[in-house]
């Protein structure tokens, strides 16, 4: 019997190596169907799934609560399974460089608990070559059995996007690669058995990787072209949205709009793939140019919060600045690489510390990654000015009226709307400086 009919028959078991973001949602959607064991180093993070509570918020704590995933942080429990999925983050180093230890951790762990006929499928973002330059001998080394002979390799690159309800693992195509033939098959039908929307059968373990890594480069370029417009529309006096809403008109004319670009998707990827580039003698022109215009996003805010408070004659020091939204993007808990925090550093640099509200974050990994805390929304009051920074939908349900009641001068109330969910005349009819990007 092929592990694909084992698996499905629940003779033989799936592991999910790593239980963020991406990996805790294909753990539950797979354990509909087969056995399923879910890994991962950090204990707090299993004792909450096996109490049920999702911290992610990507499932919820009822559909956690309900699956039948054998969460654990005992390594050798992988050693039950024989199809495993690895999906542990790839972050950059301070120095913009591929950060590969998570990934290169997670392969050490497997290595040492695979058996023999096992298919070890990568999920992890990476520049093209990681899962066969670089994972491959880990592997090797860690198991002393052989890669092709005794156990094969794939690769499926993540497409979860969190917080988003639409686009799920079940409802987006999932690209799939394999070493050879068969192994592709396999891995192709195991996906399949919880995504509905199909699978695509790359040519090659790189063309996957490669696919991936361009999908958020070519965001991040998008974005920072219409970053780049917004900072010359600014100067001209012109709002970029409504610039954009009549170019949209356009059959051909993509939509996108300007913003801060955090995350460890969109963020990140692009400097895997400028990496890889470097080491191959080519230095990016276009890809890196855009990375620059939206790494300064921050910074640019920044400035022109300084600009709207001198403005009206208000203290640059110690002005009471509220920012409203702290994670990487809307009704979302994750607050790593988030672009936000920019925006506070270079306040602090001008004597301001802004006083941060979020009631989606999770702040404990705000406090322990920043050293920042976060003020209940309803105790803000006698602001100066006002960033909504992220578009968490109990922002986008609050009014003018909401708004109006925390300022300290109704005759100044200043509002940064970044992400353009209020309307501009509406705004400036009811007595407020508005500025967007």
């Amino acid at each position: 019997m092929d592990l694909y009919q084992a698996l499905k028959n629940r003779q033989e078991k799936l592991s999910l190596v790593g239980l963020g973001y991406v990996g805790m949602p294909i753990a539950v959607a797979f354990s509909k169907k087969v056995d399923v064991i879910g890994f991962d180093v950090n204990a707090e993070k299993v004792q909450l799934y096996q109490k049920g509570i999702d911290p992610t918020k990507e499932v919820g704590d009822e559909a956690i609560k309900s699956c039948t995933v054998d969460f654990t942080n005992d390594e050798t429990k992988l050693r039950e399974a024989r199809f495993h999925i690895v999906a542990v983050p790839t972050p950059v180093s301070e120095d913009k460089t591929p950060d590969l230890t998570p990934v290169e951790g997670a392969s050490h762990t497997l290595g040492r608990n695979l058996t023999k006929g096992s298919i070890v499928v990568y999920e992890s973002t990476v520049y093209p070559g990681v899962t066969e330059e670089v994972c491959i001998p880990i592997l090797e080394k860690a198991s002393g059995l052989k890669c092709g002979k005794d156990f094969k390799v794939g690769y499926s690159p993540e497409r979860i996007n969190p917080g988003d309800k639409v686009h799920r693992l079940e409802t987006i195509v999932k690209i799939v690669s394999g070493m050879d033939a068969e192994t592709l098959d396999t891995i192709a039908k195991v996906y399949e058995l919880v995504v509905d929307a199909g699978v695509h059968r790359a040519e090659s373990i790189k063309v996957a990787e490669a696919a991936k890594v361009i999908e958020n480069s070519q965001r991040d370029i998008n974005i920072a072209f219409m970053n780049e417009l917004s900072i010359i529309f600014n100067k001209m006096g012109i709002d970029t949205q409504a610039v954009l809403k009549a170019a949209g008109t356009k059959w051909n004319f993509l939509n996108f709009f300007p913003g801060l670009v955090g995350g460890h998707c969109i963020g990140v990827d692009p400097y895997y793939l400028t990496y890889k580039a470097e080491q191959l003698g080519y230095h990016s022109q276009i890809i890196l140019s855009g990375r620059r215009i939206n790494d300064d996003m921050g910074k640019y805010v920044a400035e022109n919060i300084v600009k709207q408070l001198l403005r009206k004659d208000i203290s640059v020091k110690n002005a009471r600045v509220a920012i409203l939204g702290f994670t990487f993007k809307e009704d979302c808990p994750d607050t790593r690489n988030t672009k936000v925090i920019d925006i506070v550093k270079e306040l602090r640099d001008y004597g301001i510390e802004p006083i941060l509200c979020d009631p989606e974050a999770d702040a404990e990994e705000a406090k322990r990654e920043y050293g920042v805390t976060f003020t209940d929304y309803k105790d803000l009051k006698d602001i100066d000015l006002i960033v909504i920074a992220v578009a968490h939908q109990s922002f986008k349900d609050k009014t003018l009226k909401d708004f109006d009641k925390l300022y300290q001068n109704p005759e100044a109330k200043i509002l940064m709307d970044l992400k353009g969910i209020l309307d501009k005349q509406t705004c400036e009819k009811q007595n407020y400086t508005y500025w967007r990007l």
